[in-house]
């Protein structure tokens, strides 16, 4: 018996956050002498998977609000509360971490009554280090909570939850029997693609896999049905009988990846490892897409898309674990809309790949609705910052000695480091959660950085014309600073189409052929003056400049 159940990833124990939802089912007898069944999940929380979240929300009753009794209600948890007041759960207040010395359930239950509206005058206080408050936990999952309905009599409608793949059983599918029963040997259907498969095996998670005869109304469980791909099993799909119509249940709609970016290998070599790799981690991952692509900086690699910075992270950390490649990771840019003269709209993944700007009519870039809840000492700073990445400010409110100011920000402006410099000018104490709004149309513009009158395909951003000049000279102040010197001058410039906004030169190494002729050697100058001439000739014709890895690593990452 293992004395604690963890996460099973390593990145999952390391940043203390959950990736995966898990789910398990629990036999527990209460106080008053009755026997239940408890069905359990624990999900992500990050808003990179808040779709996954609403589903999981949507599979149950209610809801356990776990706040931690030192740092208080964060902006993640409000998000949270909301699909679960969405999905009209009963939501039981939980204090957490009651054992360390910081902890103050008076002020931190005042704050779940001002920020979230919820009546946290009956919040259990737990600690999960020492197991004080499960017990009352748990009573209060019997009593508080509503039992689960459906009709076991009723045609088979299941909710897809969760699904995952295992290289022995294929793809393992996570379902919660909102009507009806599922037993093993029967062929289901999945309405979202029409496909049909056979069960072959059905089960709990105790939490180990368990297998189980059949699955009834009001239970969570997962079946097998050698299915190959996980991309054929979609979250919040609904399943029924083969020969049986039923009505789809509400809320589905396929993940969609919102950040976008470029992965190469260090090492050219290991381009063919770093295909096996995306190969593995796609099948079981239906929310991240790639593609390959070529940049004439970077070689061969894949444009990939993402839920968000976390689902980025977490993919290229577990690439460069897990299989051992070193990664360069292009500037994370969103989806644009262009909305070409003759009417049509196009996508714009990549900036490198914009039309010629004589045929757009405009574009849109993609707005989010960001929440920050700050200490009020730290308040004047986070404004500031989100005015400088031209937000919009929509509310600000206080809950005690804390305020929350929600902005409409572009998510273009946030992917870079939003959340650094949020953590950096309130010292950590800020928490950020955000949701896309729609799009809406700005003056943007493509930049693109040239080496030696060469555009760098890789370096290339949008960004709004009001601020191009700064993001402009940061880059090539930054560039002429990473590049080696040559034998020959390297003009370093940022342009918008054909006109040069910015422009550092980088001066060619020399020998100081005067101070080296000693006596007044006249002929000897000549020569050495001659030699460097004709080097110089030389060194045009050819005219590359070999940028180093860590001068592009360097540039990709930095903010203008």
């Amino acid at each position: 018996m293992q004395a604690q159940m963890l996460d099973s990833m390593d990145i999952e124990r390391e940043r203390g956050i959950t990736i995966k939802a898990n789910t398990v089912r629990i036999d527990y007898t209460a106080a008053n002498g009755e026997s239940y069944v408890l069905n359990l999940i624990d999900t992500p929380g990050h808003v990179d998977f808040a779709y996954e979240v609403s589903r999981s929300m949507r599979a149950v009753e209610g809801s356990l609000l776990v706040v931690d009794s030192s740092q208080g209600v964060e902006a993640q948890t409000l998000a949270n509360v909301y699909h679960a007041l969405d999905a009209d759960h009963e939501i039981v207040p939980i204090l957490n971490k009651i054992d360390l010395p910081a902890s103050d359930c008076d002020r931190v239950a005042e704050q779940i009554e001002d920020v979230i509206g919820i009546d946290a005058s009956e919040a259990i206080q737990v600690s999960a280090k020492t197991g004080q408050g499960i017990v009352e936990t748990l009573e209060a999952v019997v009593h508080r909570l509503p039992a689960p309905k459906g009709d076991i009599n009723a045609p088979l409608k299941a909710m897809l939850v969760d699904s995952w793949y295992d290289s022995y059983l294929g793809v393992i599918v996570l379902v919660r029997i909102i009507d009806g029963k599922l037993k093993k040997g029967e062929r289901v259907k999945f309405m979202s693609n029409n496909t049909t498969h056979h069960v072959d095996r059905i089960g709990v998670f105790r939490p180990q896999m368990e297998m189980i005869d059949e699955l009834g109304a009001g239970e969570i469980g997962f079946l097998t049905a050698s299915i190959k791909q996980v991309r054929d099993t979609r979250v919040g799909d609904t399943i029924s009988h083969d020969k049986q119509t039923v009505e789809a249940l509400p809320g589905f709609k396929p993940a969609q990846p919102v950040v976008f970016c470029g992965l190469f290998p260090v090492d050219a070599a290991q381009f063919e490892d770093l295909r096996d790799s995306i190969d593995k981690l796609a099948l079981n991952d239906a929310s991240f897409s790639f593609e390959m692509e070529t940049s004439a900086a970077l070689g061969f690699g894949f444009r990939c898309g993402f839920l968000g910075l976390l689902h980025l992270e977490v993919i290229r950390d577990r690439i460069e674990r897990e299989y051992d490649i070193d990664l360069i990771t292009t500037a994370p840019s969103v989806i644009y809309d262009i909305h070409m003269r003759d009417g049509r709209i196009e996508q714009l993944h990549n900036p490198a790949d914009m039309p010629d700007l004589t045929l757009v009519d405009h574009l849109e870039e993609p707005r989010i609705k960001a929440t920050i809840l700050v200490p009020d000492e730290y308040l004047g700073d986070v404004l500031k910052l989100c005015q400088d990445r031209r937000g919009m400010q929509m509310d600000l409110t206080y809950a005690g000695s804390r305020a929350m100011v929600v902005y409409d920000l572009p998510l273009n402006e946030v992917v870079f480091d939003f959340y650094d410099r949020l953590k950096s000018v309130t010292k950590g104490y800020a928490s950020f959660d955000y949701q896309m709004i729609g799009y809406q149309q700005d003056n943007l513009v493509k930049m693109s950085i040239l080496v030696n009158d060469e555009p760098v395909d890789a370096l290339s951003t949008m960004v709004h014309r009001d601020r191009a000049d700064a993001r402009g000279r940061a880059m090539v102040e930054k560039l002429k600073d990473l590049i080696p010197r040559h034998m020959f001058k390297i003009p370093i410039q940022a342009a918008i189409g054909g006109k040069v906004i910015a422009r550092e030169t980088l001066s060619a190494m020399r020998k100081d052929v005067t101070a080296k002729c000693y006596g007044g050697d006249a002929t000897r100058k000549k020569k050495l003056l001659e030699k460097q001439k004709a080097g110089k000739k030389k060194m045009r014709q050819f005219g590359k400049v070999d940028i180093p890895q860590e001068a592009f690593i360097s540039a990709l990452k930095m903010d203008g």
